[in-house]
């Protein structure tokens, strides 16, 4: 046995009360063997990794159980001890990229130091065996890649670059915290498939933590569900999935997005605590919100989007010859109908988010025109037509933690974009807004007076829609507005949206990795590859019969589940 876990308990101790995060936790690990550990955020799963790493953060601690790796205890084992196992011989890939890389160092750098530091290779073997990882898990021109700093990576090429530092040290049991959350399908395959490869020939146990049951399905021989910090149901993948027994596991499986047929609304999870938050629906006609229907686009097209592309600096030099440049949009054109849901979807560094910053106007295009409600968005930011048709599309970003300031009370935050267009020039009016944008998200009126860090990822993602409905927009760019949330949360989210949608006859871009996420979302849908746009289809029709070899092939990648007929897996009554 690689790894035995016996009656874990892991507890935060704080002074008004002791929060037990596992209780009596048991799990074990061959060596050759994949255990998915699923459940929603807060279930305790991370807190399994970081145990077993030592890498709890006070005043977290292991007050119970033993941890044998290879047959050792190692709980309580010296910081010294600890520090020789963790890299060497058990390695992590951590969920949040953007924090686990050094922003100051170069990808290079902090490859190489790990390879001396894990293998002891000298500069040239390191740099050399730092290609190999970066080609290994899919990042193209390795070698000069080196040289880049992780701000110049898209989310899913960083998630790339972490997951070569874990293998860097060649480790016999690798710890994956949700390490496909920012990865398209077609990225997410070649790390599964990596993974399960590495697990085979090198005879490696692998946990991979995740909230996304397609990726438990494809790639893990057990599965272990967790639910309030116990594990409540463990077995086979086929067993667990196929006939759930308890029924949170049942629950977990109805939130999974379809990829089969579309549907108007996510199955309402019952189980799960916090289900669908209490939301009054808006009357547009009698409502702050209506005035956003003061003016319509022409001919029905809500955005325009003509020949646009821009590049980036890879490498500078004084000479443009010598420059390395990446074309990340290359001559895109669409057009976004009035009321509908508009799809991209691709692999990561295929554009999709660079072409959403190009409409929100945070990146400058080099050529083409970008026109919203009929009005040019690349004119005279300063003129009244131009400003109108800005505070008209909003946008609401992938990560929930980082796009909230955290120093700000969250009524402060939604009043911003309401100050800012100068929408009302009545303070008590401001707060009334904002207080009713918080009800109709779901949150309540009280949640003003708190701050970010006091909410959960899917509520931090309801401030950021309060925040983009404050300014009364006719358009949401949605960029991966879920894909670091849990299935549950997300229903939550993407049912919000769908609401709010109807109800205000919203237009929405709607950008995601996650096809079947896009298929239930998304009336047309583009897809993208190398900065370019090779197919667009009504969302039946794409799904269906594909015309692009590429689009077939995104299809062909998309995760399976063989489930029992859905009346096997829709939450138990009561």
């Amino acid at each position: 046995m690689l790894l035995d876990i016996k009656g874990l308990d892991v507890a935060f101790l704080t002074r008004r009360e002791t929060v037990k995060a596992a209780r009596n936790v048991s799990l074990q690990v061959e060596a050759g063997e994949v255990l998915g550990l699923v459940g929603e955020s807060g279930a305790g799963k991370s807190t399994i990794g970081n145990a077993i790493m030592d890498l709890l953060e006070k005043p977290g601690e292991v007050t119970a159980g033993e941890i044998l790796f290879k047959g050792k205890n190692i709980r309580g084992l010296s910081e010294d001890e600890m520090r020789r196992i963790r890299g060497d011989e058990i390695g992590m890939i951590f969920q949040d990229p953007q924090t686990s890389l050094n922003p100051l160092l170069t990808i290079g750098q902090q490859l190489v130091e790990t390879i001396q530091k894990s293998l002891g290779l000298r500069d040239k073997a390191a740099a050399d065996r730092a290609v190999e990882l970066l080609e290994g898990v899919g990042i193209t021109e390795a070698r000069a890649r080196l040289q880049a700093y992780p701000h110049q990576f898209s989310g899913g090429m960083r998630q790339r670059v972490v997951i070569a530092l874990a293998l860097a040290g060649d480790p016999d049991l690798i710890i994956a915290d949700e390490p496909t959350t920012a990865l398209d399908v077609s990225i997410q395959a070649q790390i599964l498939d990596l993974i399960k490869g590495l697990c085979r020939s090198r005879n490696l146990g692998v946990i991979i933590v995740t909230h996304d049951i397609g990726v438990i399905a494809n790639i893990a021989d057990r599965v272990a569900v967790m639910y309030r910090g116990e594990v409540v149901e463990t077995g086979p993948v086929a067993q667990v999935l196929g006939a759930p027994t308890h029924a949170y596991t049942k629950s977990l499986i109805a939130a999974v997005p379809r990829a089969d047929k579309r549907l108007k609304r996510f199955a309402a999870i019952d189980y799960i605590e916090g289900g669908d938050a209490p939301r009054r629906r808006i009357d547009v006609q009698n409502h702050w919100l209506g005035a956003a229907q003061d003016f319509r686009p022409p001919k029905g097209i809500a955005v325009d989007v003509k020949n646009i592309s821009l590049s980036f600096v890879l490498q500078k030099a004084i000479l443009k010859r010598n420059r390395k440049m990446l074309k990340a949009v290359n001559d895109v054109s669409f057009q976004i109908r009035e009321g509908e849901t508009f799809g991209l979807v691709g692999e990561s560094g295929s554009g999709k988010s660079t072409i959403a910053r190009c409409i929100a106007r945070l990146y400058n295009v080099d050529q083409g025109s970008i026109q919203a409600m009929g009005r040019d968005l690349l004119a005279d930011p300063r003129a009244p037509e131009t400003r109108k048709a800005r505070r008209a599309l909003q946008m609401v970003f992938q990560d929930p933690y980082s796009s909230l300031n955290g120093r700000m009370r969250v009524g402060e935050i939604v009043a911003e974009p309401i100050r800012f267009f100068k929408l009302t020039a009545d303070e008590a009016e401001t707060q009334r807004i904002i207080g009713d944008l918080l009800d109709h998200v779901g949150l309540g009126a009280s949640a003003a007076k708190r701050y970010p860090h006091e909410f959960s990822g899917g509520q931090r993602q309801r401030i950021s829609i309060a925040r983009a409905l404050a300014s009364r927009p006719r358009i949401l760019i949605c960029d991966e507005p879920t894909s670091a949330l849990d299935v549950s949360i997300q229903a939550q989210i993407l049912n919000l949206l769908k609401d709010l949608q109807d109800e205000l006859g919203l237009t929405m871009l709607f950008i995601s990795h996650d096809l079947p996420v896009i298929r239930q979302m998304c009336d047309r849908i583009a897809v993208m590859k190398d900065g370019a746009i090779c197919e667009i289809g009504e969302n039946e029709q794409l799904f269906t019969a594909p015309q692009h070899p590429y689009t077939r092939h995104l299809l062909d990648l998309m995760p399976r589940m063989d489930l029992l007929e859905p009346s096997a897996v829709m939450p138990a009554e009561g």
